[in-house]
């Protein structure tokens, strides 16, 4: 760990959405000047209210966050705001500062050959991949030159390359940075130390090392609070054998009796409360639409995107019944936009088969409406399938009943991921096109949701850059964009 002065502190934090959604409770960590911090915790924790308690966005209920006097800091979101996808490349930089810079473009032209990316300044946000974005964002703090960089889920959306290169970017970096991300293998890279938000206590824990340190220093105590107890139990039984005997013996053997009691409630008061597992989603299944046969999906030509133009592309796919097709390819060749275009059926070289419900999971939630609450979003899909199933399937996916009630644009990204799982459940489509569907998504979901693809019965289509997902996800056949590019 950086042995730096402190320049950022929690002091026993306490912030709540409402009285009926705590977030932290008395919260109190510190970060020493180029430390490589970890922020880590379940979907929903409030990992990103932390970011937003340091960056003076939120202001606590109770106990102060001290930043080192003339500290600056930007963060890295997890996703571009819908009312920055109009911007230029050189208006979404602009909007970093809270004034006029005149000589941005060669800043811009710095930071973006940091991330790696060829971005002209007059092309509109909302033309690029969601990689490409993924890069605009970590671009976007850079160019603050900030004494503290927080970076909100920063491999999202990345491919290979785009990932290793943040990776020696971080190793590389000389200033302070804390990093949210699920990804274990990313984070283990370059992370110092790790703060753990638990989802129970709403307290942070702090600990030295990477990701596996932590699991390691978590399963050992875990194991010494567990073998602790089981000492315990067996004292506090023995005692209340000896009890009940002495006490039906009369005179003196009463007050032994009485020392026996007292052993119990002191034994009692020393077990101690063994530490939680964040939870995990149940297995699921995603129902296939009956009556399917033949082939679902044809793919005759498709484009991708080749020196910022599109390029017409030939190709002989079927995908049918019980069969699953990964799509590959580097950041902005076209994956999602070949995945739009089958959904939404407006694509010329692709058909999908006449009545096939199609099940769409995209990378940036556009497919939910984020005015509606979860049980509204969820009921628009349900198949006529009753209330008590609805919320059975929600409850599946960690959607408690409060959470029922909340706007889907009050939800975390990872919670917006764990309910458009949900809609794929009651839904039954005949066709599944997913789009990075691990986003967000807490590391602990990702085998129930593989299982889950494993045994999907009707067609799927699948984009994902995480090879650790990929490997567990039955593959059928494999379409490799950048094969098409020279």
């Amino acid at each position: 760990m950086a042995q730096g002065e402190v320049i950022l502190r929690f002091d026993d934090v306490t912030f709540e959405y409402g009285p009926k959604k705590p977030i932290l409770n008395e919260v109190s960590f510190t970060v020493r000047r180029g430390a490589k911090i970890t922020l880590m915790g379940q979907n929903g924790a409030g990992k990103s209210t932390i970011f937003q308690l340091i960056c003076g966005q939120l202001e606590a209920e109770s106990g102060a966050t001290h930043l080192a006097p003339g500290l600056s800091v930007a963060t890295a979101r997890q996703v571009i705001p819908r009312n920055q996808l109009e911007l230029t490349v050189r208006e979404f930089f602009e909007k970093c500062f809270n004034r006029k810079i005149y000589d941005i473009d060669p800043k811009i032209d710095q930071v973006l050959k940091v991330v790696n990316l060829a971005a002209p300044k007059e092309r509109l946000v909302k033309s690029f991949s969601g990689g490409q974005q993924a890069r605009l964002l970590l671009a976007s703090a850079l160019i603050q030159d900030p004494d503290l960089l927080l970076l909100d889920e920063p491999t999202n959306n990345l491919d290979k390359s785009g990932i290793a290169h943040l990776t020696q970017f971080l190793i590389d970096y000389p200033k302070t940075c804390i990093v949210i991300s699920h990804d274990a293998q990313f984070l283990n890279a370059f992370t110092q130390g790790v703060l753990y938000l638990d989802v129970f206590t709403r307290k942070v824990e702090q600990y030295v090392g990477n990701y596996l340190d932590l699991l390691e220093e978590i399963a050992a105590r875990i194991e010494k609070e567990n073998r602790k107890n089981a000492q315990l139990a067996k004292k506090i039984q023995e005692s209340k054998d000896k009890a009940n005997f002495f006490s039906h013996k009369g005179g003196k053997m009463r007050l032994v009796a009485k020392k026996m009691r007292d052993r119990v409630e002191q034994a009692e008061e020393e077990m101690v409360e063994v530490r939680k597992e964040d939870k995990t989603i149940r297995k699921f299944i995603i129902p296939a639409q009956e009556e399917m046969a033949g082939e679902i999906v044809s793919i005759r030509s498709f484009s991708i995107i080749k020196d910022h133009k599109a390029v017409e592309c030939a190709a002989k796919i079927s995908v049918r019944k019980n069969e699953h097709l990964l799509i590959t390819g580097p950041n902005g060749i076209g994956k999602t936009t070949l995945l739009e275009s089958l959904a939404s059926g407006i694509s010329k070289g692709a058909t999908i088969a006449a009545g096939v419900r199609v099940g769409y999971y995209r990378q940036d939630f556009s497919t939910l409406n984020f005015e509606d609450t979860v049980y509204e979003s969820l009921g628009r899909v349900s198949q006529e399938q009753s209330e008590e199933n609805l919320r059975a399937v929600a409850a599946g996916f960690l959607i408690t009943s409060e959470m029922m009630h909340s706007k889907i644009g009050s939800l975390s990204e990872g919670q917006k991921g764990l309910v458009a799982f949900a809609r794929l459940v009651l839904q039954k489509p005949g066709l599944l096109i997913l789009d990075e569907p691990t986003n967000h998504i807490n590391f602990r979901h990702i085998p129930v949701i593989a299982a889950a693809l494993n045994r999907y019965a009707g067609a799927m289509i699948l984009v994902s850059h995480v090879p650790d997902f990929v490997k567990q996800v039955r593959i059928d056949e494999t379409l490799d964009l950048e094969k098409y590019i020279s």
